[in-house]
């Protein structure tokens, strides 16, 4: 199967296209068929772009065995997979939507994470798309980012669709108990947080005392399932975005 025989990878919830929704993207993701049909050659992990097939559907999808994971001085071994499923399960509980949807399963290369591919729009600059500060949807990522302490948000992770929704991938360096929130979405440090923004952070701060917490109880240690909670009541005491700590590069390198 070629790529270009491959179903669009864009979920009804989002474009309302003709496409999965996205039960339908995280059944077929967790129960299809995955079929290797190259890699991402850019990436720092192994990093496979895949078939997935079951029952006569089929799209395409990123597949990141744990064995193709490098070792990182600050974060445990073989917990990025289960780091980049959590980050999916924080923005499939919000209203955010930042992350599409990603499964932890079994796949030729073992366990890891497998997640929908996503088609962007190639006529975007990155490098002028992510300093922008008039698009509420790179400040609703903005605050995803600080919820999750996203140690990695680089320009080329976030992903713009024609449509005008943009998602954000590569999860991997997120929810280390110790603040390293590292991205190019500084445009709105301390800044007031929207009351849009205010709202769902409650939403999810009582996920977290209900279902969310115990998935991310099965994806992260119990440390780390606390400092998500006190990352979302830090944000709610002052209602701000956050700013750099001084502690720790605020910006990836390289940024793009």
């Amino acid at each position: 199967m070629t790529p270009e025989e491959l179903t669009p990878a864009l979920p009804l919830a989002v474009d309302g296209g003709p496409g999965l929704t996205v039960d339908e993207a995280v059944d077929l993701l967790t129960h299809g068929e995955l079929s290797v049909e190259g890699r991402v050659m850019d990436a720092s992990n192994a990093t496979f772009y895949c078939a997935v097939s079951a029952d006569g559907r089929s799209a395409a999808c990123v597949y990141k065995p744990i064995a193709g994971e490098r070792p990182l001085w600050d974060f445990p071994d073989g917990t990025l997979a289960e780091r980049e499923v959590a980050a999916y399960e924080v923005s499939a509980a919000s209203g955010w939507d930042v992350v599409p949807p990603t499964v932890y399963r079994d796949g030729p290369a073992g366990p890891g994470m497998v997640q929908l591919w996503v088609d962007v729009d190639e006529t975007v600059d990155i490098g002028r798309f992510m300093r922008r500060r008039d698009l509420e949807r790179l400040r609703e990522i903005a605050v995803f980012d600080a919820v999750i302490n996203n140690a990695d948000r680089k320009g080329g992770h976030l992903l713009p669709l024609g449509s005008g929704h943009v998602f954000g991938v590569d999860h991997g360096v997120s929810f280390h108990v110790e603040d390293k929130l590292r991205t190019v979405l500084w445009q709105w440090a301390g800044a007031r947080l929207t009351a849009s923004a205010t709202d769902e952070l409650g939403r999810l701060r009582a996920a977290l005392d209900g279902a969310l917490g115990e998935r991310l109880g099965e994806l992260l240690t119990r440390r780390e399932v606390r400092q998500t909670r006190l990352r979302i009541d830090r944000l709610l005491a002052t209602r701000r975005h956050p700013e750099p700590s001084g502690d720790w590069p605020p910006v990836p390198w390289p940024p793009i």
